[in-house]
């Protein structure tokens, strides 16, 4: 895709072209399979963002009638409960049909009306149509971690991607050394720049006082982690919530994520290129928030709260290019952090860095009224803030204020840690 394309239509467009080239070379089965119940299978990907759009601009604007098949609104709708009733999360991998022609379809139906009524664009239908690309984007991320989660279930370990050259060159580059950053405290403003599309959940902005604190300059490694894992950590009940260790126990994790064997019983990790040697020193990946707590405490360190976070990325900006999204070359795993000393590297590109922070709203914040407030305020409990950015993040979502979130115990998703302490 290259650069950022300028214009609604345009970035419309780009969005809706990006997913497909995503899921290209797929099968109809590997577009259908569920791998576990937080997983979407890709065609669902495909449908429901398409149902987005069909939901919330094209049927209000045009009327039932332009519907390409009223029982997909039941099939594809998420979670949006007063829209209506929905196909059970836990049940999206039975629906063998509509196939993946029919999906694809749908996707043209889709795009043909929606280029439609960009000609009689209003500020609703602009601001809408905003939140559907950038909910398809997304998407796009949920729809590689969910086919990679999909693959390592599969004993031949199959690749979405060859394993080029170029990402060859990449994961042996020499990272930056380790280094702690120190960070004055204050009264900073935190939130998301009004002028400007953000969700709602990075809003309003207001002013938090920080007390002075380090970061490190980098992620956490594969090498560090691997450290820990020797050290005994997985067995050390005193590095653990007790929410955490009960969890690992009852799941014998004792390492990342996909640490997995091949079908040869060689060790290395699993990715969107299949099975490949562990690389050491990128970023560890496919980690919980309780995994990462685990190791800032080992490290002598902790985790850092989003609004550090955030302070730190507004304040020195980080070095090197951070993330593109230009399919011939991006790297769709994490690694080696390269870059300046003395600067926060790659904040951005290759791992989503658990915070210390619960997901929870802003002072004076509001959700939106209708459906569309559903997008994010009902899942302000139990969940934990993520900042930066993955191998798997649209470029349209990388910003300082960008709230991810997720439940303390996940880890499919391309999560790390940065560490910090306090100055």
């Amino acid at each position: 895709m290259g650069a950022t394309p300028s214009g609604p239509d345009a970035r419309f467009r780009a969005t809706r072209q990006r997913t497909l080239g995503l899921v290209n070379g797929l099968s109809d089965a590997d577009t259908t399979v569920q791998s576990m119940p937080d997983a979407s299978p890709a065609k669902w990907h495909l449908a429901h963002t398409s149902w987005f759009f069909e939901e919330f601009i094209i049927t209000p604007r045009l009327g039932e009638k332009a519907r390409f098949d009223p029982s997909y609104q039941y099939l594809f709708n998420s979670y949006y409960e007063t829209v209506g009733q929905r196909h059970p999360r836990n049940q999206r991998g039975m629906l063998t049909r509509p196939t993946l022609e029919d999906i694809l379809h749908y996707r043209a139906h889709i795009n043909h009306h929606m280029e439609a009524l960009a000609n009689e664009a209003d500020e609703t239908f602009n601001l809408l149509r905003d939140v559907g690309i950038a909910h398809e984007q997304q998407h796009q991320e949920l729809l590689l971690t969910d086919i990679l989660n999909l693959f390592s279930c599969h004993p031949l370990r199959p690749a979405l991607r060859p394993l080029t050259d170029d990402v060859k060159t990449r994961l042996a580059a020499a990272p930056v050394a380790f280094q702690w950053l120190n960070f004055d405290g204050g009264t900073f403003q935190h939130g998301a720049q009004t002028d400007k599309f953000h969700f709602d959940c990075e809003g309003p902005a207001h002013d938090v006082l920080l007390q002075p604190y380090k970061l490190a300059n980098r992620s956490v490694t594969n090498r560090e982690w691997a450290e820990f894992i020797e050290d005994g950590a997985y067995q050390n009940p005193h590095l653990w919530l007790a929410d955490g260790y009960d969890i690992i126990r009852k799941n014998q994790w004792e390492a990342p994520l996909y640490w997995q064997e091949n079908a040869n019983g060689e060790p290395g990790i699993m990715s969107l290129y299949g099975h490949m040697p562990l690389v050491p020193d990128a970023p560890v990946s496919h980690i919980s928030y309780f995994e990462a707590d685990a190791f800032a405490k080992w490290a002598g360190a902790r985790l850092p709260t989003e609004f550090e976070w955030e302070a730190a990325a507004k304040t020195q900006a980080a070095f090197g290019p951070n993330h593109t999204q230009n399919d011939e070359h991006e790297t769709l795993c994490p690694a080696p952090q390269i870059g300046m000393t003395g600067k926060l590297v790659r904040l951005y590109s290759d791992v989503w860095e658990w915070t210390a922070s619960p997901f929870t709203s802003y002072p004076r914040f509001r959700p939106s009224q209708g459906a569309i407030g559903e997008y994010n305020g009902k899942f302000m409990s139990g969940q934990m803030v993520l900042r930066g950015g993955s191998c798997a993040t649209s470029e349209g979502h990388v910003r300082a204020s960008y709230r991810n979130f997720f439940h303390p115990d996940k880890r499919w998703q391309f999560t790390g840690l940065r560490l910090a302490q306090d100055a």
